[in-house]
Order: C-alpha cells, then sequence, then structure tokens
C-alpha cells in the first residue's frame, strides 16, 4: 500500500486534472469568474477583500472580476448594512443560472465518462470515494 505522502499526491493530481478537465470542456465563463460565482453562490454576499481572501488573490485582482462580473450583470454591488462605507458582492438571479448550468454540465461530462469508461466493479469502487474525500474536507474546512 502508497504511503499516505504518496496517495495525497495521487489524490491531488488526480482530482486537480478531473476538475481542470471538466472545466476545460464545459465551463462557460473564465475560471477567476467561475470561482467567484461559485464562492458567493455557496457562501453568500461578502466583500472583495473577503473573496479574494478566500480565493488567494490580491484584491486588485478580485476587484477587476468583480468590475467584469457585474458589467455582464452576473453579480450586484451593494452597501453593507453594518458600514456604509463597505461595498458587498452579491450574486444576481442571472449568476446563479451561470454557475448551476455550469455545475450541471460538469456533472453531465464526468457521468457520461464513468459509465463509458469503468466497468461495474470500478463505479461500485469509486461510489465509495465520494464520503471519504467530504470526511477529508471538513478537516479543511474547520
Amino acid at each position: 500500500m502508497d504511503s499516505p505522502d504518496d496517495l495525497a499526491d495521487e489524490l491531488r493530481e488526480s482530482i486537480g486534472r478531473i476538475v481542470r478537465a471538466t472545466r476545460g470542456k464545459v465551463d462557460t465563463i473564465p475560471p477567476a469568474h467561475s470561482a467567484t460565482l461559485g464562492l458567493l453562490d455557496r457562501q453568500g454576499a461578502m466583500t472583495i477583500a473577503d473573496l479574494a481572501r478566500k480565493r488567494g488573490v490580491k484584491h486588485q485582482g478580485q476587484s477587476r472580476t468583480i468590475g467584469e462580473l457585474e458589467e455582464r450583470g452576473l453579480v450586484v454591488r451593494e452597501t453593507s448594512a453594518e458600514d456604509r462605507r463597505v461595498s458587498v458582492i452579491g450574486i444576481t438571479p442571472t449568476g446563479r443560472d451561470v454557475v448551476l448550468r455550469d455545475r450541471r454540465a460538469r456533472a453531465d461530462w464526468l457521468a457520461t465518462a464513468i459509465a463509458e469508461d469503468l466497468s461495474a466493479d470500478e463505479r461500485e469502487m469509486l461510489a465509495r470515494m465520494p464520503p471519504l474525500l467530504h470526511r477529508i474536507a471538513r478537516r479543511v474546512e474547520e
């Protein structure tokens, strides 16, 4: 059996390849836009500084992404209820539609790959993986 370090490297690489492949094949918006909209959809409205921190990017770059998303009507900038000097960014219904459409397209692409490329035994083995990966992900989210 591989060591935990070896297994971690293999998982990181394979999961990354799947994520990049699905996004590259089906996403309708650039990765920075997708990541920003995904965060807003999952976690709710937040400031540009919060978005930049959560995405691990510079404030200036995140601000540019927000401007581009705003121009497309995918996000809206509102004044914070707590501090009127601060803007809070929220996803619009159109932005949510884009996120949901791209998520569905990624899931469809992956489902086709699973159905066409894996045997029944391999699909059964793969079905046991999501709960394990969720347990690992919870460690990061704490």
